[in-house]
Formats: structure tokens, sequence, C-alpha cells
């Protein structure tokens, strides 16, 4: 009887095994949308991409300090979830590849290995799912050999990711409001502001370097730091100062350093805490400083229209929850923000506070940003987008990649691309999406939203001009000084 079924089954033209080998990327539709979404010159919300200069990817190798196949798997997500042969400097290639290339045996279905395949294969021609030692050793040559200089990585991010504009946070040097990339777009990183309790809360044996210091930028301003007062006027005037030098809004990352509940603390209670070095104060002290100033930085990001990225979800997993933002967003409502990573693994609460902040609360101050999400897994970032777009307005959504070189960038991005092309297509075969409405949807996702967020933006956009604006010139061989990490 089986055997029956399955041969009505094939002379019908229906192969029990379609679905399995295609799936919706071999779907008419899936081909339709994807196909316009690649022409979409996208807005990336979120990069790290260094200074040329001082780009970190550049090893010391038998052959001199460059950029080559290991470069892109240790400095990529590879290693959050993988084991990954570390590199030891002065080491060949075939030395590190001889271990390396067994640590990717077990790693084969992990979205962060599995994002930055495409590079390989669509920029080099390479499968990495099937590389032999030859294929490995040619590609690390190819790869050493595009970055001599900027022009492989400019091209890859512009004309192969087809990214027009791309937010860049410059962790490495918060306080230095400085861009180097044509299509690069500030974010005034804040992170470090809710320590300034004490100037010794930077330098070189503190948490933060003295570049994230905002004493440092008192000093270039000649303002005399005294009193809490002084410090919330020096914070209105480093903002104001991030503004003039072109940031578009602002970036926190303190859910890899602690929760993300931040209590209404009394003004009394920071200022008896403030002009003390931490060895005076209780941990319970530093905490409500922290507190009080988070609600000071979403007062100023509403006075100086720089929306707020808050990093959300897959850092100290015990307190990251999305949810533990209502109260900050509930009462400031003049303050646009905006929840990364989907808030992973809180999928379903994120899209809860950004859909009960708009049709509950009646404000609208809340937008998700999908950046790193199909990184760090590809079926959580197709439920996500499944789910945001059952339950908020399509203008709502934003993306990003969130990576530090050319490739990963790439990956990233056609990583997202597929992600959203899937989501939209299996919207529109159920019949629950008019085509035209998800090619608009995938537009919007990809760039559109991001426009109207941020209007300044339409005055830097050039790919319909047909020319890239000029960049500052940049030295080639990468950057000796080791920089910390803090994606």
């Amino acid at each position: 009887m089986l055997r029956f079924i399955v041969v009505v089954l094939i002379v019908a033209g229906v192969s029990c095994t379609q679905p399995r080998e295609g799936g919706t990327r071999a779907t008419s539709t899936y081909l339709t949308i994807k196909k316009s979404l690649d022409a979409v010159p996208a807005i990336d919300t979120h990069d790290h991409l260094y200074p040329w200069e001082r780009n970190t990817a550049f090893l010391q190798t038998d052959r001199g300090r460059e950029v080559n196949l290991a470069s892109l798997w240790i400095f990529s997500y590879f290693g959050w979830t993988n084991r990954l042969t570390g590199w030891k400097a002065g080491d060949s290639f075939e030395t590190w590849w001889a271990k390396a290339k067994n640590d990717f045996v077990n790693a084969r279905a992990t979205s962060m290995y599995r994002y930055q395949l495409p590079a390989f294969q669509d920029l080099y021609g390479v499968d990495f799912d099937r590389i032999s030692d030859e294929q490995a050793r040619a590609l690390s040559d190819r790869i050493s050999q595009n970055y001599k200089d900027t022009t492989w990585l400019t091209q890859v991010i512009t004309e192969r990711a087809n990214i027009e504009l791309m937010f860049n946070d410059p962790f490495w040097d918060r306080m230095g409001m400085k861009t180097t990339w044509p299509f690069e777009v500030l974010v005034f990183n804040v992170t470090s502001l809710v320590r300034g309790f004490h100037p010794s809360e930077y330098g070189p044996t503190a948490e933060y370097r003295e570049s994230d210091s905002p004493y440092a930028v008192a000093k270039e301003l000649g303002l005399d730091v005294r009193s809490l007062d002084d410090y919330l006027t020096l914070l209105d005037k480093i903002f104001a100062r991030a503004r003039k030098a072109g940031a578009v809004c602002l970036k926190t990352t303190l859910a890899y350093q602690r929760p993300l509940r931040f209590e209404k603390v009394p003004r009394e209670r920071a200022e008896r805490t403030f002009g003390k070095p931490k060895s005076e104060l209780a941990p319970e002290d530093v905490r409500a400083f922290e507190d009080f100033i988070m609600w000071r930085l979403c007062e100023l990001s509403a006075k100086h229209e720089l929306p707020f990225q808050i990093h959300t979800g897959h850092a100290r997993v015990d307190g990251s929850n999305p949810m533990l933002l209502l109260d900050l967003i509930a009462e400031n409502p003049k303050t646009k923000f905006i929840l990364f990573h989907g808030g992973y693994p809180w999928i379903s609460e994120t899209a809860a506070v950004a859909s009960q902040n708009t049709r509950v609360r009646g404000a609208k101050n809340v937008w998700i940003d999908s950046v790193w999400l199909p990184t760090i897994s590809y079926s959580a970032a197709k439920r996500a987008y499944h789910e945001y777009l059952d339950t908020l307005p399509a203008d709502r959504i934003l993306w990003g990649a969130d990576c530090t070189h050319a490739e990963g960038i790439y990956g990233a991005t056609e990583t997202t691309r597929r992600c959203v092309a899937e989501v939209l297509a299996e919207r529109v075969d159920a019949g629950n999406l008019a085509l035209e409405d998800a090619e608009r949807i995938g537009r919007q996702i990809l760039r559109d939203n991001a426009l109207k967020l941020f209007p300044q933006l339409k005055d830097r956009l050039w790919k319909q001009k047909g020319r890239l604006p000029e960049m500052p010139p940049a030295a080639a061989g990468g950057s000796k000084e080791a920089i910390r990490d803090d994606h």
C-alpha cells in the first residue's frame, strides 16, 4: 500500500521529498521576492567596522601582518557557540588549518557558522562545507591579497552587499565622534556615561578606557566638573557635540554588564554618590547612580532627537529581557527606543513590549531591530519576523549586519535578505499577503523604515548619483593596538 502511494505521488508530479530538498527557497514566490530585495540599496543600522588603520583582523603570520582565512573566522561570531583554534603569532596558515579544520565538524548546523558561508560562496566561489585543504590554502591567499588596501572592503559592502549607508558603533573610541568610511553613519555609544560618578572609572585599570571618559571631553571643553549639576551639564554638551559631529542615534550595551531594569532614583541619592571613587561606595550606590543617569540619557535622547538603540537579549541572560524596560519606555514617551537583536531569546516579549506600547498606551516610540538575530538563530529569526508582522505595523522593523569585516557583513546581509524573503514568501503562498505588499514590506525593513526614523539620512544617499563620496586616505597593514571587543 505504501509503495502504491509513493508511485501515485511521483506520477502526479509531487515528490515526497520535495519539501525537504527545496522548501520555501525553491518556490517561484521566494525567488521573485528575493530578487526584489537584492535590488534594494539597504540601510544597515548597526555594525562595528574599524577604521582601516585600526583593523583588528590583521594577524602576525610567517609572511608578516595580513588578513587571511583564519582572521575571518577568529573575528566572527563562530567562537560564541563553537570551539575554534586560536592563532599564535608567527604561525603559518597550514599550521592553523591542520587543527582548525576539525573545529567545523560539529558546527555545520549552527547559525553562527552558516551566516558566513554566503560570503565564501558568492565572493570566492568556494563551498566551505566541502572545502579541501588545497582550496583552503588558495582561499586564504586570495583573502590576503584582497586586504592589501581598502578597495575590496568598500566594494563588498557597497556593491556586492548593496549597502548604501551603514551605522557604525565605534566602541573603541566612544567620545571620539569620528567617521572614516564614506558610507558610514555615526552612532554615539553612551554606555560608559552611566559610570561618571568619578574620573577613576576610566583608565588603564578601570572597566572603561580613558577614551571613554566624559571627563576627557570636559577637559577639552574647559569645563570644571565638581557636582552632579556640572556632570549633567557636561552630558548635555556632549550630546550636542555628538549631534554636530553627525551622530544620528545613541547606543548602549549595558545589558552585558548589568540587568536592564533601571529604577527611577531620586536626585538626592545620585548626588550623595557623585564625586566618590567606587572603593568608597556600596554596589547598590553604583547601581543607583547608573539608574539615575540612564533616565537622564533618555531625556537627552528626546531633547537632541537621537533615537536610543538598546542591546536586549543574549547578554546577561538573567537580566536582558526587554520587559525590564517597560517602565523606562512608558515614562519617556518622547524618546524613540530601538530594541536590538529582537530581544533573543525573548522574541515574543519584545513583540509584546513594542505592540503594547503602540496600541495600549497610545505612544509610538518603540522599534524592533532584528540586527544579529538571523546570525544567532536563523530559525528564531524566521519565527520573529512572522510574529512581528503579526503584531506590529510594518514600519516598526529594522535590520543590521553587526560585523567587523567585509565578508562577515556580506554574509550577515545575505542571510537577512534570505530570511526576510522566506517569511514574506510563506505569507504570500499561504494567501495572507499580496505579492506587491510583500515586496513593499521587504523594502521597508531593509531601507525605508530607517529613512523614516532617521530623516537626516536622506541627505547622505549617494547610490542614485552613481558615485561614492570620497574616503579619507587610510594606511594599509592594520594596527598593532589591541582593542577590547564590546559587541
